[in-house]
């Protein structure tokens, strides 16, 4: 995120409201290195935040008033009372998530205050970097930084607004987004155990660059496969007489399959050996090995495609592309949900631009459209950026 940014914030509040901000905050998007899919399934996850997220100008009010103006949408307002029920918009696409939230703060049993509030963004949209998650935590750090919630933990931060998008705007997402855009730590990666919660920080190499290629692959059945999947993983824990996959050994795997559907047995073949490569990952890239962390995201990327089938051709050429581009020390894979979106891969930050000429040159969706490259940086999750702002 950067100053502009700011700025755009703050002036998208003077001129909705008519008088400057008290506070600015943000909360990062980020990125999956490697873990897909083992979020639901109680595994492990390794995000980092990224250097792209939301930025919030707000100030309170004297009465039960909530404002809201989003500068990403043509200054697009919403306002709504917090002594009366909070309901979803029919047609709403941003103003939901922040309904949602404000519910949820209450639900928490949180005393809020009207505010006003205005939005900017620079979350790649539809990229699968996690703009939602970071609208959501950022509101959340809002009414914290506003108000003085200082009870109010990182954790807390990220459940409420997980609450917001499994039960107000109807997405039924894990808890990685939203805990690593509040819990991010610049320059390391997030362990996550998404049973407990807990977190561990792995640092990156300095010299690493973090790069996010958008296939333009138009994602036309990731929710109804999401589900799908879902429901296959669900079949083999019970299958196995297991809570989740994460407590399942690759050795019981294969021992005890029995008359087990051979596609349901793939499914959780592709989350079994995820969560130990995630596990794998963090040793790799605390000991800057970068070598073995290639091979760990090459094998994810075949698990992805051949086990969980969640990848498509022009994604595989892309994985294929950059690759070959970074050579053997850093590696590439799909990340997020599949059928589209984007690849991440890791490299030495002297290699970026040669990679990224490599994209350029020969990679294009079945549209024809030219991948979008960003090159990011390992960031600090959700907080205040200034204490005032004039």
């Amino acid at each position: 995120m950067t100053q502009i940014l700011n700025q755009v914030a703050a002036k998208a509040f003077q001129t909705a409201f008519g008088y400057a901000p008290q506070h600015l905050v943000q909360a990062p998007g980020r990125v999956n290195l490697i873990g897909e899919h083992t979020d639901y399934n109680d595994g492990f996850v390794l995000p980092c935040a990224i250097n792209f997220g939301t930025v919030i100008a707000v100030s309170a009010r004297s009465d039960k008033t909530v404002r809201v103006v989003a500068a990403d949408y043509q200054g697009e307002t919403d306002e709504f009372q917090l002594d009366s029920p909070i309901q979803p918009l029919a047609d709403g696409i941003w103003p939901n998530y922040v309904r949602g939230v404000v519910k949820y703060l209450l639900a928490h049993g949180l005393l809020l205050k009207g505010a006003d509030l205005a939005l900017a963004g620079d979350v790649p949209q539809g990229a699968g970097l996690s703009s939602s998650a970071s609208l959501e935590v950022a509101v959340t750090q809002a009414f914290k930084t506003l108000q003085g919630f200082n009870d109010l933990s990182p954790t807390d931060m990220a459940l409420i607004a997980q609450r917001a998008e499994n039960n107000f705007v109807g997405c039924n997402c894990g808890i990685m987004d939203q805990l690593v855009s509040a819990r991010g730590e610049a320059g390391s990666a997030l362990l996550i155990d998404c049973r407990s919660l807990t977190t561990q920080s792995v640092p990156l190499p300095p010299d690493l660059a973090v790069m996010i290629v958008h296939s333009r692959i138009r994602r036309g059945l990731v929710g109804s496969e999401y589900n799908t999947r879902r429901m296959q993983c669900e079949a083999a824990a019970k299958h196995y007489g297991v809570k989740a996959l994460r407590d399942l050994s690759l050795t019981r795997l294969e021992a005890d399959a029995g008359d087990l559907d051979a596609t349901v047995l793939r499914r959780a073949k592709h989350i079994v050996t995820e969560n130990q490569r995630t596990l794998d990952a963090a040793e790799a890239l605390a000991a800057g090995d970068l070598r073995r962390m290639g091979l760990l995201m090459a094998a994810s990327h075949d698990s992805m495609r051949d086990d969980f089938e969640i990848t498509v051709p022009a994604m595989d050429q892309l994985v294929d592309i950059l690759q070959m581009a970074i050579g053997d020390i850093g590696g590439a894979r799909m990340t997020g949900g599949g059928f589209g979106g984007c690849a991440v891969a890791l490299m030495p930050q002297e290699k970026a631009e040669s990679v990224r000429l490599a994209v350029e040159n020969h990679y294009k969706s079945p549209t024809g459209d030219a991948g979008t490259v960003y090159v990011c940086h390992a960031s600090a999750g959700a907080g205040p950026l200034a204490r005032t702002f004039q």
